[in-house]
């Protein structure tokens, strides 16, 4: 189901710091209460269908289901949003505050997205899913350290249920096979993309032995004879998927315009291909040329023997850090970037420091890039966001291979991305600022999201050491290199083998981040990439017209604030909220 809701759920959870105060200390103002209301029954009904993910977003009563992959599935779900729709049509026809009409109205704007994006789907795509990683992801969620032990023990029936050696369950694997397979024979429809299945197959058997590490890191008992069942019955699994979907693939991850179009819908970028790949290539040009201007500087810092900004990049990157002392680096960067935030007034920052640590093989073969893993926005009380670096695995001979994440100036930009003043700020301030449901889950894309962490990048930046701004402006480099080769890909005007010399010649990154971006643009998040500068541009634009009316009146630290402060909101609404709220109350 690829609702606005569940693609929310599935960056959040494969996407710190704990909440001042919990959710029974915090007393929510009225209306915000009455739209969580309404949005909870809206949550609820869509649990039935992805309950892990929905138990880890906060839904109560699901931390024993699974996956619905039952009959008639398009069908149901169909009918569960417009039944929702219908829903919440009645409640908008009576609510006379402003303030929960408009969070009524994503709600149904995001409904109705989903509808649209399910039946475009059901109509042109053969269905394909990594059920091994679906897996993985609920078990490390449901059992992260954070969960209390109560419901932690729920993942004992889960795994029951997962088997078919729950009563009145079938092994979930079977249950896939069916899906994938029942519609082979309606003509026309896109077949999976042969990388992805490829990949996923690739990285299942570290995904299925990560499973045993979740549980073994719990108190939990009993669980091993059945996890040994589960393991075997995905391995059995994933030959099937090797012997009959893998020969029924496409070779070209190139989506057909439609579908292109919806992934860009869906990810809250309102632009076609074409303006994004001139905001793109302009914007990479403007950002190479800063990077050029920079390197001299930097070179003679450091003393290095070349002022191309590329060789200065690679100069960078041999100052590896390893082991303990690569997680400590990015505690005392991030010590030092919340010095500078207090320093220049940048945005408020909470008493307690931001956390970061280091993944599990697992965890990086599931998503093997820098992100934030979220906790439950609803009902929660205490849990707190992480900032998480790939797993760098050492090499057979005790040296270690150079990484994009191990190096100091790397950690300047990325702790600000991830942390602070970044996400980690973002779902923090809605955890414990009393944002509504609507404007924390529903409205949530990756352009509203992505666009402040890139932003959040932008205006720290200037007070970071100088190699700290070059590898700023390298990850600023990247973000454009997105938005235009992420559509040029998808639509067949250039090849994987060009983009990835582009990122690897230009940008800089080395192969692995190179191929896993080329990965991400073809068939892991299509159209996702270009949200990143996308979002960013239009909070420039909205900063620039707001310190224009302004004038000396305009503080960043209030204007961030208050940007924080309104959860998620689309574009549009957050430029109608700050002119109304923001820079009105101001100027009188």
């Amino acid at each position: 189901m690829k609702n606005k809701l569940l693609i929310a759920a599935a960056i959040l959870l494969s996407s710190s710091l704990s909440t001042s105060l919990s959710a029974e200390e915090q007393k929510l103002p009225e209306w915000v209460e009455r739209s969580n209301a309404i949005a909870y029954k809206v949550m609820e009904s869509n649990a039935q269908f992805a309950p892990e993910f929905s138990g880890q977003m906060g839904i109560t009563g699901y931390d024993e289901e699974i996956y619905d992959l039952g009959e008639n599935l398009f069908e149901r779900q169909i009918k569960n949003d417009r039944d929702n729709l219908k829903m919440l049509a009645g409640y908008l026809a009576k609510e006379t505050d402003p303030r929960v009409r408009q969070d009524i109205e994503i709600m149904i704007e995001a409904t109705e997205d989903s509808i649209e994006s399910n039946t475009i789907e059901y109509a042109r795509v053969l269905p394909y899913g990594n059920i091994t990683g679906l897996i993985f992801a609920g078990f490390n969620g449901q059992l992260d350290k954070q969960v209390p032990f109560e419901r932690q023990k729920a993942a004992l029936v889960r795994l029951r249920k997962y088997t078919g050696q729950e009563e009145g369950y079938e092994p979930l694997t079977e249950r896939a096979k069916i899906l994938l397979t029942e519609r082979n024979s309606v003509p026309g429809l896109i077949k999976p993309y042969r990388g992805e299945v490829e990949q996923d197959l690739e990285r299942a058997p570290t995904l299925i032995a990560g499973m045993r590490e979740v549980f073994e890191a719990t108190d939990l008992t009993g669980w091993e004879d059945t996890l040994l069942v589960l393991q075997s019955q995905l391995g059995e699994y994933n030959d099937w998927v090797k012997a009959e979907i893998l020969p029924n693939t496409r070779a070209s991850a190139a989506l057909p315009r439609e579908l292109y179009e919806l992934q860009l819908k869906n990810y809250g970028v309102d632009a076609s291909p074409e303006e994004l790949m001139k905001i793109g290539q302009v914007a990479f040009m403007n950002i190479r040329n800063e990077m050029i201007a920079l390197a001299p500087l930097l070179a003679k810092e450091k003393g290095y023997k070349t002022d191309d900004y590329r060789e200065v990049i690679k100069l960078l990157k041999k100052e590896q850090v390893h082991g303990d002392a690569l997680m400590e680096g990015y505690v005392e960067v991030m010590k030092e970037l919340g010095v500078i935030i207090k320093q220049q007034h940048l945005v408020s920052l909470p008493n307690e420091p931001a956390r970061v640590r280091m993944a599990t093989a697992a965890e990086t073969a599931q998503q093997p890039a820098a992100h934030l893993d979220v906790p439950r926005l609803v009902g929660n009380t205490g849990e707190f966001p992480e900032f998480i670096v790939p797993k760098i695995k050492q090499n057979e001979d005790g040296s270690w291979p150079q990484s994009d994440y191990a190096f100091p100036a790397m950690m300047w930009t990325l702790s600000a991305h991830e942390a602070r003043p970044g996400h980690e700020m973002q779902f923090t301030t809605m955890l414990r600022g009393g944002v509504s449901t609507a404007r924390a889950l529903f409205a949530f894309n990756s352009a509203n999201v992505e666009g402040w962490a890139l932003y959040a990048e932008s205006i720290t930046k200037p007070y970071m050491p100088l190699e700290g701004q070059m590898i700023s402006l390298k990850a600023r480099l990247l973000r454009a290199a997105r938005i235009w080769l992420d559509p040029m890909l998808n639509l067949g005007l250039t090849t994987a083998d060009e983009a990835k010399r582009v990122l690897m010649e230009e940008v800089v990154n080395d192969d692995l981040s190179a191929q896993t971006e080329i990965d991400r643009y073809t068939f892991r998040s299509p159209a996702q990439a270009t949200a990143y500068y996308y979002g960013y541009e239009k909070l420039l634009s909205l900063r620039a017209r707001t310190e224009m009316k302004l004038k000396g009146k305009f503080k960043a630290q209030e204007f961030h604030d208050f940007i924080l402060a309104q959860g998620l909101l689309p574009p549009e609404v957050l430029d109608r909220a700050v002119t109304k709220e923001f820079i009105a109350p101001r100027l009188k």
